[in-house]
């Protein structure tokens, strides 16, 4: 119903509109206190760059934040991510993750973030803490924020957004007549737009989310999504059905889908319910870091790669170079 409401189909957008006005209202003033300086952000000794969204839902936002440590690591740069948290529930705050950090205390796409990469993360409601904690642990040249475009709070020197390249900005409007955080205008006063699918516009940059082989959550082994037999497809994401799309075009043989709300918790029994004896669970590695302590034999997850297209990328990661030169 929500993704009817928000592409225009269902016309109950129209009884929203008023909270619409409200939430543009409140999101524009705050924004403007910043810029006029009534309100003052704080801003960290490195660099910070902020990977975020102009809507809800899942835009493909954390490959491309995986993507980006791994480009500036393997150039050399001393990288940390920080992260509100969301889905976590920690005893304090900031709080750094570790080896035994779980996804109930730092949420999923943290320990996601911190299990692909290896690089220092660290979370908080207040992103200029959970910056502050990561330069005391570790010594940094820049920081990459997950998500946080509208976190005025933390000052920042480059803004990427990316946008889902099919569904792009639904009816237009603001939450939650609609699916924006901001208006689509905000693109003009960001530094890069990266375009997860879809058809990427001139100013854009083209991304494709690529697939590799199936992990077993139990034993590791890697292999072919399409040689698992009468697969459950499972997705707790921002938008569910690109992942069931993505293992059709994998070959994948699917049986049923599995949609849960996005960083929703897990527990076994409810897992375990999803399937038959005989059937395959693949899930997404998002759902993978919260089901690997209790995962049993049939478990698989998909682990998907960001792949930025043209020349674009590479002059974007010589300008965060230039930054921390």
């Amino acid at each position: 119903m929500i993704a009817r409401i928000w592409s225009g189909e269902s016309p109950l957008w129209l009884l929203l509109l008023p909270l619409s006005w409200l939430y543009g209202l409140v999101s524009g003033a705050i924004r403007l206190c910043y810029r006029l300086g009534i309100k003052k952000a704080w801003r960290a000794p490195v660099p910070v760059v902020v990977v975020g969204n102009l809507t809800a839902g899942g835009n493909g936002k954390t490959p491309v934040v995986i993507w980006l440590v791994e480009q500036l690591r393997q150039r050399g740069v001393r990288v940390g991510v920080v992260s509100r948290g969301y889905g976590g529930k920690a005893d304090r705050y900031p709080l750094v993750l570790d080896q035994q950090t779980t996804t109930e205390q730092a949420g999923d796409e943290p320990v996601l973030i911190y299990q692909r990469t290896g690089a220092p993360v660290a979370v908080s409601p207040v992103r200029s803490d959970a910056v502050k904690a990561l330069l005391a642990a570790h010594d940094l040249q820049l920081i990459v924020t997950d998500d946080g475009l509208q976190h005025y709070r933390l000052a920042r020197d480059k803004e990427i957004v990316v946008i889902d390249g099919v569904r792009r900005f639904g009816n237009g409007w603001w939450l939650p007549a609609g699916p924006m955080r901001e208006r689509a205008s905000r693109l003009r006063s960001v530094d890069a737009v990266i375009t997860n699918g879809g058809q990427a516009r001139a100013d854009e940059i083209p991304m494709r989310l690529l697939p590799g082989l199936a992990v077993n959550l139990k034993s590791g082994e890697r292999r072919p999504v399409d040689e698992l037999p009468a697969v459950v497809a499972m997705a707790g994401i921002g938008h569910p059905p690109r992942f069931f799309q993505t293992l059709a075009d994998c070959g994948a043989a699917v049986e049923n889908t599995v949609a849960l709300a996005d960083h929703q918790a897990l527990s076994y029994a409810q897992v375990s319910g999803f399937i038959q004896p005989g059937q395959t669970l693949v899930m997404t590695e998002k759902d993978a870091v919260k089901c690997r302590a209790f995962a049993d034999e049939s478990w698989w997850y998909l682990p998907v790669d960001a792949r930025l297209e043209g020349d674009k990328p590479e002059r974007l990661l010589q300008d965060l170079l230039t930054l921390v030169r």
